[in-house]
């Protein structure tokens, strides 16, 4: 029920407000954050915008279909203070942080621009302290296991962010302008946290940063990135342990005996590669050429026979060749990954490839984008097909998309929202629950499985 109006607000009891959260996995942690904030401050959080007195986009600036993503997201939530009970618009993230002086002159109808770390500013516009313009310096925050965070997932799933910025200087990426320079949690920090979420019933944590594989490096203690996951993984019903964004460099046996002597850490690594051809990788300036690639898989896989391997790959990058692209294809080949994301490159300003003139034309690299995720379909479809008839555990995520008599789940091997799903086909289940299932059906990217009993057998099916 609407209340009545109060220096710019509804009274106490009927505040309300609305998130919008695009981009990255990162990305949601901050809307996170600010969810977090708004329950402090009081405010009620609603689903629909037309019922929000407070509206906040948390935008993604990375590449161009981001930003316009971003700009379409802004324009829309806008037209609720004027047809819905809107009286505030607030815009944070990282396109407000690289865009904030262009945004606010072109966007009048923003109330507020908060940058890619200033969340908990947003605490100062919810008590009408707020000025237009609050974006600051990336590198005066780094968020703590203190900051109040409402989990927007699932009550048993999370991802926890454990550095800041990123030092690379990947010639394709502003995010290091964005974002700023790498700046790491400590260790005690981040088990405090993935501590006080496996208290709220968290069973997984996915570890995320711009360059996981860097943690620690800016700290003065020097802590590494094994000391870090072999910490979290001794923290009492924390089941699953995932890790995200790992750079493709020579990785530590440190962090390989982690990955075997820790059953919780999942045998899951995501790498974006971004390509295979030395050239490419020497214009990306990625540090490295494909000989690289091709030995960190090998050792990995040889370490690791149950390895599940996640990447990502830029296609129509400026200089890219035929040649070139012939080469990303037969790593894709001989690698056979698990799951692949093909991104088509984006001329960003503020970038060393944003001054290259050497450009793809955009129908040759959009073809490459369709012939390489032919091709990596093909690849999932025959791994797919492989864990047919194979026990695996699942973690229950909730009632299917598909149907109420159905379940939703993942296995280990399928990171949240980004690798497919497991549908639940008989049998009853609590989210978060991990239970063994055994897979009857596959397709490209997603399994059907029936759950069993503790004793092995097939559940009783659902009528």
């Amino acid at each position: 029920m609407a209340g009545a109006k109060h220096n710019g607000y509804r009274n106490a009891v009927t505040r309300r407000i609305h998130f919008v959260s695009l981009g990255c996995a990162k990305n949601r942690v901050d809307t996170e954050i600010m969810l977090g904030v708004s329950d402090a401050s009081g405010f009620e959080v609603v689903a629909d915008p037309a019922d929000a007195e407070i509206i906040v986009v948390n935008t993604c600036g990375f590449i161009g279909p981001a930003k316009e993503e971003s700009v379409d997201t802004i324009l829309e939530m806008a037209h609720y203070k004027d047809a819905g009970a809107c009286e505030r618009l607030v815009v944070s993230g990282c396109l407000a942080q690289r865009y904030v002086g262009q945004l606010a002159g072109e966007m009048p109808e923003v109330d507020h621009f908060l940058g890619s770390s200033d969340m908990l500013r947003l605490r100062e516009i919810l008590d009408d302290r707020g000025e237009r313009l609050m974006v600051g310096n990336p590198a005066d925050y780094t968020i703590r296991a203190t900051d109040p965070r409402r989990l927007t997932q699932r009550a048993h799933s999370a991802y926890v962010k454990i550095a800041e910025g990123c030092n690379r200087t990947c010639s394709f990426c502003a995010i290091p302008g964005i974002r700023g320079k790498q700046r790491s949690r400590p260790v005690d920090d981040v088990v405090r946290e993935v501590e006080g979420l496996v208290a709220r019933g968290v069973v997984e944590a996915n570890l995320v940063s711009q360059d996981t594989i860097a943690y620690g490096r800016d700290l003065d203690d020097r802590p590494t990135l094994a000391e870090l996951v072999a910490a979290l993984a001794r923290i009492d019903g924390l089941r699953w342990l995932r890790l995200h964004y790992l750079y493709p460099e020579t990785l530590s046996a440190e962090l390989v005996d982690v990955f075997r002597t820790h059953d919780n850490v999942l045998s899951y690594v995501d790498m974006p590669l971004q390509h295979a051809s030395d050239a490419m990788l020497r214009s990306m300036r990625r540090g490295h050429g494909g000989r690289r690639i091709y030995d960190v898989i090998e050792r990995l896989r040889g370490a690791l026979p149950d390895m599940v391997f996640r990447t990502t790959f830029i296609v129509g990058h400026p200089g890219e060749t035929d040649a070139d692209f012939d080469e990303l294809c037969d790593l894709v080949r001989w690698a056979e990954f698990d799951h692949v994301g093909v991104f088509l490159y984006s001329h960003e300003e503020d970038t060393h490839s944003g001054t290259m003139r050497d450009l793809v034309d955009g129908d040759v690299a959009r073809a490459r984008q369709r012939k390489l995720m032919t091709l990596q379909r093909t690849i999932a479809r025959k791994r797919s097909n492989a864990l047919v008839g194979r026990e695996l555990e699942v973690l229950v995520d909730g009632p299917s998309e598909e149907s109420d008599i159905l379940l939703d789940g993942r296995w280990w091997g399928q990171a949240p929202e980004v690798d497919g799903k497991i549908i639940l086909a008989n049998g009853t289940a609590r989210p978060g629950e991990i239970r063994r299932a055994v897979v009857t059906q596959a397709a490209d990217y997603d399994l059907v499985a029936d759950l069993l009993t503790p004793e092995g057998v097939r559940d009783v099916p659902v009528e």
